[in-house]
């Protein structure tokens, strides 16, 4: 067996690979002999069966798989000694005038090869890391919503401004069908508001979904659809009233504190929003930290530049697949994909350039804290290691939520060397300013 390769150009090459009757013949013959030991044919022996019966009938076959094996066998050898570092997997040529009925045999690969280039971590125009601030109104809102929630029903005949309305919504041409509880307050717009004023149990309300609530989740939970489903729908809609009530809000006393927190963990209404803002800005820090990491992302992506061996991997899109795909849909598909694959190339050349690694152990040691986590929200603050353990194994067999726990550790690990060595802009703001400015397109 010979094995060459042959470059094209930085970013694409060709593998040839020739097989001889040497390379295989013994193979197959022994593989013959054992079929002939086993073969059960009417009129013979076992055993005894003539070797060129056993010939005719599985000897094409057995050459084909072995010749395909050896192959498999010899092109990964191949590329991993050569170390290579190749995109998708090396396609077949084809040959318009193969045939099996030789006993020699050339085979040709091409590869899609991935390109050299440096990452320059000095951003010119810096990104902006964000500091969310808890602030008071968002503080109020929250002490409010407490308040509410654990605060008294008091069922009502006549519908008031602040108050709660259960019932039906329906629109017969969607098959809507949903019942709901909403609140005056989260209405949108007076006219909305009055069409409720004065109602009574029983009395249907007509309405439109455009402009009804002042948050689109809001009208998702009314409807009983997804985010696709409300987006952009305009429709009316009929609310039949079935239940009508007042929350009368719960005092801030030591009742409610120990309801919400436990115990004696918070005293007074000044420790209460102090809890609640820590709580808020430990979750807003989470969002933050996800939105620089997507801007580093993004930066690396746009400023980092590197030719991809395009036509290559269109082609290899095309038969990668369960399914093969057409050359527009391949085309299609590496358009939605190519920035995902840049980024995956920078990430790579990052992690090995700084010695980033992730082993076992870290990805146990994580996973374990990931549980540990998930069992303290459930009343379980002290876990035994060896239940932790046994859960940590028993997940991360899981192949899918390896993975997933591993890209999250992978990203932290990204970002704790972001940084480091990247220089940001450093910009305290409300969280509503942060989603209006963070997320603006």
């Amino acid at each position: 067996m010979n094995i060459t390769k042959e470059s094209i150009d930085s970013l694409n090459a060709v593998v040839k690979v020739a097989i001889t009757a040497e390379d295989y013949q013994g193979k197959v013959t022994t593989i013959l002999q054992d079929y002939r030991k086993k073969a059960d044919v009417p009129g013979f022996r076992k055993g005894h069966v003539p070797m060129g019966m056993i010939k005719k009938q599985y000897g094409k076959s057995i050459m084909i798989d072995e010749i395909n094996k050896m192959l498999q066998e010899s092109l990964n050898t191949f590329l991993t000694d050569e170390d290579l570092n190749i995109l998708g997997n090396p396609l077949p040529k084809v040959n318009e005038d193969f045939t099996w009925d030789a006993e020699d045999f050339s085979f040709e690969f091409e590869l899609g090869l991935a390109p050299e280039f440096d990452v320059d971590l000095s951003a010119k125009k810096k990104i902006t890391q964000y500091n969310i601030i808890a602030e008071d109104s968002l503080i109020d809102k929250e002490v409010e919503n407490l308040q509410t929630r654990f605060g008294k029903i008091i069922p009502q005949e006549v519908v008031a401004q602040g108050m709660n309305v259960a019932g039906t919504f329906a629109n017969e041409e969607k098959e809507i069908e949903n019942k709901a509880t909403i609140s005056l307050t989260d209405l949108k717009g007076k006219v909305n508001l009055k069409k409720f004023i004065g109602a009574k149990v029983g009395d249907v309300v007509s309405l439109k979904t455009k402009g009804l609530f002042s948050e689109e989740h809001k009208l998702m939970g009314a409807l009983g659809l997804s985010k696709e489903e409300v987006e952009g729908l305009d429709i009316s809609l009929i609310f039949t009233i079935e239940e009508i009530s007042l929350t009368e809000l719960a005092d801030l006393d030591q009742e409610l504190f120990d309801k919400i927190f436990g115990e004696g963990k918070v005293a007074t209404a000044d420790e209460l929003r102090a809890k609640i803002k820590e709580d808020a800005e430990g979750q807003f820090k989470m969002q933050s930290e996800q939105q620089l990491l997507n801007s580093v992302t993004e930066y690396l992506v746009k400023n980092t530049k590197f030719d991809l061996p395009v036509e290559f991997l269109k082609k290899w899109l095309a038969t990668a697949g369960e399914n093969p795909i057409s050359a527009e849909q391949a085309a299609e598909e590496f358009e939605k994909s190519e920035k995902g694959l840049r980024y995956q190339l920078i990430e790579g050349k990052i992690m090995s350039s700084n010695d980033i690694k992730l082993d076992y152990e870290e990805l146990k040691d994580y996973a374990k804290g990931f549980i540990k986590s998930q069992m303290a929200q459930y009343g379980n603050l002290n876990p035994e290691e060896k239940e932790l353990e046994e859960i940590a194994g028993r997940v991360l067999s899981n192949q899918d939520e390896a993975k997933r726990l591993q890209e999250q550790l992978v990203s932290q690990k990204l970002l704790t060397f972001y940084k480091e060595n990247i220089t940001f802009k450093e910009k305290k703001v409300s969280y509503e300013a942060f989603v209006k400015e963070a997320y603006k397109k």
